[in-house]
């Protein structure tokens, strides 16, 4: 019963990995320490194993989740980071300047960011053109034992990335692709950080990946989540923390502006597009 249960603990969740964030002094111009949330912040304490940053666009919500990713050193979901050498480097930045208080060492985990998922299906589906491509290539070798050889191993290496992600893994929708990844990857007892992984989500697969949470912490793991969406942020127990204040400050979810104006627009969808029938 989501309403019996105040807090984590009712899920038996052990120590959390990382327990309170803090910004070393230092200068505050330039991007990212300009940023107002940024430059106001001196310590976050994470009080739940599960943790939303919540807030309108810009307020660096996912500036501060890619800096604790990297003083965390945790790989992306893929393990491929899409082109964004400027964001790695601003990351950078600002992971030598955060300290991480931990409770327990950071051995599995990761980072999701959904550009990163895309790009590594692209490349995987480039990938797997080549391999079939080369092993049509191989056909043309002169002599059995050889031309079989060479034809096999680009097949076995193209037939486990099929295993793995399928003959084409842009069939799948992409809500469902990634709700696959995050079953194939969330095993591990460890620290998550997603940004946004509601984007390609339907409602009905956001209630899927919270169950995949609470399973997760019921086994002990962390997640701190930067979100838009009312379903996930619904999480029970789950610490908010509002970015439109400086420094973020925790908030409760009925307070949170996405929730409302989420509730009111459900329950009165005339009056917000009553407007679209007015041609003027």
């Amino acid at each position: 019963d989501p309403h019996r249960c105040q807090s984590l603990s009712c899920y038996g969740a052990a120590m959390r990995y990382v327990r309170q964030i803090r910004l070393k002094p230092g200068p505050v111009d330039g991007h990212p320490f300009a940023l107002p949330v940024i430059a106001a912040m001196d310590t976050l304490d994470l009080t739940a194993d599960v943790c939303f940053f919540v807030g309108n666009n810009g307020t660096g919500k996912s500036t501060l989740l890619e800096g604790i990713a990297a003083a965390a050193r945790l790989p992306t979901l893929t393990g491929f980071h899409r082109g964004a050498s400027s964001a790695q480097a601003v990351a950078a930045q600002l992971a030598a300047r955060l300290t991480l208080v931990k409770s327990k060492p950071i051995r599995h985990g990761f980072f999701f960011r959904a550009d990163d998922v895309t790009g590594f299906i692209d490349r995987m589906s480039a990938d797997m053109e080549d391999l079939a491509g080369i092993e049509r290539e191989l056909s043309a070798i002169e002599g059995e034992w050889g031309r079989t050889r060479a034809m096999g191993m680009a097949r076995a290496q193209r037939d486990a990335l099929h295993r793995t992600y399928g003959e084409n893994p842009f069939a799948q929708s992409h809500g469902e692709l990634f709700l696959e990844l995050f079953k194939a990857r969330i095993t591990a007892l460890g620290l998550y950080l997603m940004d946004e992984p509601e984007t390609p989500l339907s409602p009905g697969n956001q209630i899927a990946l919270l169950m995949l949470l609470q399973d997760a912490v019921q086994r002990g793991s962390q997640f701190v989540i930067a979100s838009h969406s009312p379903i996930l942020m619904a999480f029970p127990g789950a610490q908010i923390l509002d970015f439109d204040q400086q420094p973020p400050a925790v908030a409760a979810w009925d307070d949170l502006d996405h929730v409302q104006l989420t509730r009111a627009f459900l329950n009165h969808p005339e009056r917000y597009l009553c407007h679209l029938d007015d041609p003027h």
